[in-house]
């Protein structure tokens, strides 16, 4: 266990490895409780979160999540990444990353008659992730089962009142139940005896990095734009006005001097945060994230790189003084099987 946000969380419960393997060939749940829950309701919720958020909830619709970004008004950084779920049609849950709930309340405040509230301490989070997910969740709940992707539904698991979304981290099928906490220990213990394996945050970001996706204080944050991290898909220009637009179009319109790519090294040992990546000896870029890839058997990492490198382009990454050979390639390094 380990401080993490201000929650006391597992890294492992057996081996991170083993739970890796676990989400990748069969099912796995993880605790996220630390992540926050904002609730935003009222007549002019819908019109807050447009003005505060990169993406268009105007594409989704009630009953439907949606992936997208707060970004800083001046700089455009990406303050955090977020996932919106559409409850009903005046209530959406936000769920920030577990350290920014109270930047995000800061954000939402700042709009006139919001009505958003951080009602974290009310739930807990449970994920249920892999290629079994849905057939072993249906011997607790056929209808949490039976959840579409980035949608949501109001189900009972266990005798509790949940909302169940078809979202997740792992790059693999699942959903995410977010229960009323008095009830978590009795979810989380139907979720074991239906054959599902408790997983930790040590998997939690191996699987997130083989997948491609982006870690906050990694691959977004201070200095990191939405361009920049290469989640041009996530903003929309032409839904209007938004937080942080301004400086964004002008970052877009004059080109980013830096483009987040995949780094697949070769040999075992593993890349990590902060390595220098180099083409032809000269240092043109710093990895954010890097570990080993249980499933492909190599070094991989997520690094910012100019953006005229195309994929297959040939660098090197000085890992503890070892100059590793790798070259640029297509995300995500481990797809859905």
């Amino acid at each position: 266990m380990v401080e993490f946000g201000g929650w006391n969380m597992p890294i492992q419960y057996s081996s991170v490895l083993e739970e890796h393997r676990a989400c990748r060939a069969e099912a796995v749940v993880f605790d996220v409780s630390h992540l926050g829950t904002v609730r935003v309701h009222g007549e002019g919720a819908l019109a807050c979160l447009q003005w505060a958020f990169t993406n268009d909830l105007r594409r989704i619709e009630p009953g439907g999540a949606q992936y997208t970004h707060l970004l800083d008004p001046d700089d455009a950084h990406v303050v955090d990444d977020i996932i919106v779920w559409w409850v009903d049609a005046n209530d959406f849950y936000v769920m920030p990353n577990a350290s920014n709930t109270e930047r995000l309340l800061t954000a939402l405040d700042s709009v006139s008659g919001t009505d958003a509230s951080d009602i974290t301490a009310n739930r807990a989070v449970l994920a249920v992730q892999g290629p079994d997910a849905r057939a072993r969740l249906a011997s607790v709940s056929a209808a949490a089962a039976a959840v579409g992707k980035f949608r949501l539904e109001k189900v009972a698991v266990q005798g509790a009142d949940c909302i169940v979304a078809g979202t997740g981290y792992t790059g693999e099928d699942g959903v995410e139940i977010h229960v009323p906490a008095g009830f978590a220990p009795l979810v989380w213990r139907a979720l074991l005896a239906a054959g599902v394996q408790p997983a930790g945050l040590g998997a939690r970001d191996t699987l997130r990095l083989e997948a491609g996706l982006p870690l906050h204080g990694h691959e977004l944050g201070p200095g990191i734009t939405s361009l920049q991290a290469n989640l041009g898909w996530v903003v929309r220009f032409d839904k209007g006005d938004f937080r942080g637009r301004a400086p964004l179009l002008a970052e877009r319109e004059r080109g980013v001097d830096r483009l987040l790519r995949g780094l697949a090294l070769e040999g075992r040992q593993p890349p990590r945060a902060g390595c220098t990546v180099l083409r032809d000896g000269v240092a043109i870029g710093e990895v954010t994230s890097g570990n080993f890839s249980p499933i492909l058997g190599h070094g991989i990492a997520l690094a910012f790189v100019p953006p005229v490198l195309e994929i297959g382009s040939a660098v090197h990454v000085d890992v503890r003084g070892r100059l590793i050979p790798a070259r640029l390639v297509s995300l995500p390094f481990v797809g859905r099987r």
